[in-house]
């Protein structure tokens, strides 16, 4: 199921895309970048509609996704 982004409180938001962004591993470029630019980034990709939340009922997690990969769950 698609959770639209756009409904979730914004400190709900704040935190899934912080345990994503925390979840997802570590910079290998050639300066850090903070965690709120990182947050800032996630977000504008929410914008652009470029991610999207999945809640999974068969794992009972949600998670962030790339939009093009939402049809290949569904087969």
């Amino acid at each position: 199921m698609i959770i639209p982004w756009q409904e979730l409180e914004t400190d709900t938001l704040d935190s899934l895309i912080t345990e994503f962004i925390l979840r997802e591993g570590t910079d290998y470029g050639d300066y850090e970048v903070s965690l709120a630019s990182k947050v800032r980034e996630v977000k504008e990709q929410f914008q652009q509609n470029k991610l999207a939340i999945i809640w999974s009922e068969i794992n009972e997690s949600v998670n962030i996704v790339p939009i093009d990969s939402i049809h290949y769950m569904d087969e």
